[in-house]
């Protein structure tokens, strides 16, 4: 195992030449983060794979659940003596991270996977097939930093795949679509072309998607465990339980996360326009530059939808998105503020016992 099949890339490499500056990191490795425990990591490094915990000094300096290594990091370790075990003292930079809000009424972000270079969203072509989730997806994905990729599952069981496709490349502007069976073979070489050595993929989708099935399927072998779907509604039960990094011999590597029926959009900055660029660019054509895109004269965006260029239901969903990420921003604003109070406070509590 080498670090760049891992993928070690030079944005790593710079900062681990920073860090051999330290004289607190002389015994450290680099190690990516393939499994997230309760309290402990499973990491990968050079010289082996190891159970690892956090630091005492990394839980007094960490303030979110953000500041913790997530499936995917590229972290620090220290080799116990005499044991298959680590402690990580620091993680990198990361390269690009899928974030969503943690269930729940918290306000706080959670890290699905990092350092990910292609983030392929899963959608199986039956009755949980949802256009209206897969523009959430989408959002998240620009926003991560990384390519996003759409693939459409269980083609062999879907008599209307054209109509399913033509859909998806309505709302999925400038993305690459493929559609797969790991039944039949279809689309699975396509997908695996993307993995060159070094690259990262993950899988993104919803309970019954596919994306165990798909991991197998890329693996050549079966790693991971698959179940049915319910027949009423077509939607998945919860096969996968947590999110992993599974090594590709030769092609990269893929991390496989639970599925997400509700996915909660956080921060998402200037996704928004990426994934609705058609309405964005329609709105360079309204009469006044602060068209709502409601009740104002010379809407070009209202006129594509009485014109049928443009279906009711998409400005709907933009219009609720909109609003759901102006809410989060106002959210995360005051909770950013709060933690900082809360940092320098810590911080200040801490010079008071040195020198007292």
């Amino acid at each position: 195992m080498n670090l760049k099949s891992l993928g070690f890339t030079t944005f790593f490499e710079e900062q681990y030449t920073s860090f051999l500056k330290e004289e607190k990191y002389k015994n450290c490795v680099p190690a990516r983060v393939l499994l997230e425990h309760k309290h402990s990591y499973r990491v990968l490094s050079e010289q082996g794979e190891w159970l690892s915990t956090v630091a005492g000094h990394f839980v007094y300096e960490s303030f979110s659940q953000a500041d913790f290594p997530a499936v995917g990091d590229w972290v620090l370790v220290e080799k116990m003596d005499g044991e298959e075990r680590g402690i990580i003292h620091k993680i990198f930079k990361r390269k690009s991270q899928f974030s969503r809000k943690i269930a729940g009424r918290k306000v706080e972000e959670q890290i699905v996977a990092s350092n990910v270079d292609i983030v392929f969203l899963v959608m199986s072509l039956n009755a949980d097939f949802n256009i209206r989730r897969l523009e959430r997806y989408l959002i998240a994905a620009w926003d991560s930093g990384a390519t996003p990729v759409i693939v459409l599952t269980k083609a062999d069981l879907c008599e209307d795949v054209d109509d399913y496709l033509r859909e998806t490349e309505s709302i999925a502007i400038g993305v690459d679509i493929f559609v797969t069976s790991s039944y039949t073979g279809e689309g699975i070489e396509q997908i695996r072309a993307f993995f060159n050595e070094g690259v990262t993929g993950a899988l993104l989708g919803s309970s019954g998607a596919g994306k165990s099935t798909l991991m197998n399927a890329l693996y050549g072998e079966d790693i991971m465990k698959v179940s049915g779907i319910r027949e009423d509604d077509a939607k998945g039960r919860h096969t996968t339980t947590h999110r992993e990094l599974v090594f590709l011999s030769g092609c990269g590597c893929l991390i496989d996360t639970p599925g997400m029926r509700e996915l909660q959009l956080w921060d998402q900055g200037e996704s928004l326009a990426s994934s609705f660029q058609d309405i964005e660019e329609l709105s360079t054509s309204c009469r006044y530059r602060d068209c709502t895109h409601k009740k104002e004269p010379g809407c070009a965006v209202v006129q594509a939808i009485d014109n049928g260029d443009l279906e009711f239901s998409r400005l709907q969903s933009y219009f609720k998105l909109q609003k759901e990420l102006a809410f989060m921003e106002r959210k995360t604003n005051t909770q950013e503020k709060l933690a900082e109070k809360r940092k320098w406070k810590q911080i200040s509590k801490g010079l008071k016992k040195k020198y007292k």
